[in-house]
């Protein structure tokens, strides 16, 4: 079982990787700037380097970016405080800096890790079915597009689902985004909400993750409230934020 020491310094390495710095650039006081190149290891559905992308543990901000946006993201980063710099209205001056660059910002998310003290099931009044790949085959349809990806079959390595008899009510997917780290998504069928299958199926999954030696995380947008709830309830707490800018077209 992992330690909650053990879990931050494996999401650190990963952050690393994909933001071609060192680990222990996200624990400075100071921002760091490091120049984007591509590095094997990163997370599956990251198509390629990072253009620009800002990324914070809380302490400072590591901008990783193209090496003609170094400017860019120092000016950008001395203006604002690691906490503003991920929020309107800094947003919209980011905006205006990178247009000349043909970029504008687009993925904007919070990341979940779980206390290793927390990772234990919750009650649930359903049957929970730990399920491998070979029995979640066919359960590639719209209401679960959170728990599994159709773009990524190959990734998603586990699920746990709730069932009401034969019905599947609630199915939470674990997808290896990349060789520590697991990420966690959850469906719950509309009717079946407000009766604890959340907790219930992200708790068992995440826990199963772990035995298995993987570090589950959850991602949310600030906004989704029920989804920041659920990890809240489930032991995860808030480790890092992200931000990231693409070209326009």
């Amino acid at each position: 079982m992992f330690t909650d020491k053990e879990i931050l310094r494996i999401a650190l390495e990963q952050s690393a990787i994909e933001s071609c710095c060192s680990p222990e650039d996200f624990l400075k006081s100071e921002n760091v700037i490091a120049v984007s190149r591509d590095r094997a290891g990163r997370r599956a559905y990251l198509p390629g380097p990072h253009v620009f992308d800002l990324t914070s543990y809380g302490g400072n901000v590591v901008a990783c970016v193209r090496e003609d946006l170094q400017e860019v993201a120092f000016a950008y980063l001395a203006k604002y405080s690691a906490a503003h710099s991920f929020e309107t209205p800094a947003l919209h001056v980011l905006d205006e800096m990178l247009a000349p660059f043909g970029l504008k910002t687009k993925f904007q998310a919070e990341y979940f890790l779980p206390r290793a003290d927390s990772l234990a099931v919750k009650p649930c009044a359903f049957e929970l079915r730990v399920l491998p790949p070979a029995e979640f085959a066919d359960l590639y349809l719209p209401q679960w597009g959170n728990a599994l990806c159709a773009a990524r079959k190959e990734k998603d390595a586990l699920c746990v689902g709730a069932y009401d008899g034969e019905t599947l009510a609630a199915l939470a997917g674990a997808s290896a985004d990349c060789e520590t780290m697991w990420q966690i998504g959850v469906d719950v069928l509309p009717q079946y909400r407000r009766k604890g299958l959340a907790e219930a199926i992200t708790s068992r999954l995440s826990a199963e993750t772990a035995a298995l030696g993987k570090v589950p995380f959850y991602c949310a947008a600030w906004s989704n409230i029920p989804s920041v709830r659920n990890a809240l309830a489930c032991g995860f707490y808030p480790s890092w934020v992200q931000l990231t800018a693409v070209p326009m077209e």
